[in-house]
């Protein structure tokens, strides 16, 4: 009976340590950095812990006595180790976005589906918007995030005013035809737009969505949004 008891208690015993020495870690870290610890996991690497801040990995030591950024490689594999993590940390769900809220493109059957948070004044954006005119058969949900300027706001705001948005949205966007109508009406859209980016931990233009819930952070190739349409087809 022992035999068979024992390890059980080791185990028990094993579980509870590590999770206080990642609740003690996560309090530690927080109060260093004055952000809020969203995750922490124990690593296989050093003995390191994983902590996702504020839309980062921050590795650490159980004594919290240095804090590293960046890419932890697998010496055996070679693989990115802090890559596909935060594919899987920062990923959501895609039911969740306020859809409402966006511009809405509607191309073709429209069944292909994702989401972009994006200002009017990032040039990332910009040649973004230039490759997605090239898709078909797509729905594209595009968040106005005005977070580089004023002119940011004023812009986003004059697209969302405008009579035709997705119009206004691509004049400028693709053509550079700047909007010029009215900036006064019922923007609270943009507004909740920037605080629901915020709380997405956004801190970059463009910002993709997908239809699983993948984040991808910057100016994706055409081809690389094609592939991944395809394999979120059906969703």
């Amino acid at each position: 009976m022992y035999k068979t008891v024992l390890p059980l208690v080791v185990a028990v015993s094993f579980s509870l340590s590590t999770l206080a020495d990642e609740a003690s870690v996560k309090k530690i870290v927080e109060g260093k950095l004055g952000g809020s610890v969203s995750s922490v996991s124990r690593t296989p690497y050093f003995g390191l812990y994983e902590l996702y801040v504020d839309g980062q990995i921050v590795y650490t030591d159980e004594k919290v006595s240095a804090l590293v950024v960046g890419s932890l490689i697998d010496g055996k594999t070679m693989k990115n180790v802090t890559a596909e993590r935060m594919q899987k940390l920062s990923a959501i769900k895609f039911s969740e976005l306020p859809l409402a809220l966006a511009v809405k493109q509607v191309r073709g059957d429209g069944k292909r589906v994702f989401a972009t948070f994006e200002d009017p004044n990032c040039g990332y954006c910009k040649r973004l918007a230039k490759d997605l005119a090239k898709l078909d058969n797509v729905t594209i949900y595009t968040f106005l995030y005005p977070i580089l300027s004023p002119d940011s706001l004023e812009k986003s705001n004059q697209i969302w005013c405008a009579p035709d948005r997705v119009r206004a949205w691509n004049e400028w966007m693709i053509e550079g035809k700047a909007p010029s109508g009215r900036s006064d009406c019922d923007t609270t859209a943009v507004r909740k737009t920037i605080e629901t980016g915020r709380k997405l931990a956004i801190n970059g233009t463009p910002t993709i969505f997908f239809a699983d819930g993948e984040r991808v952070p910057g100016a994706m190739p055409l081809a690389k949004i094609e592939q991944k349409l395809s394999q979120n087809a059906g969703r």
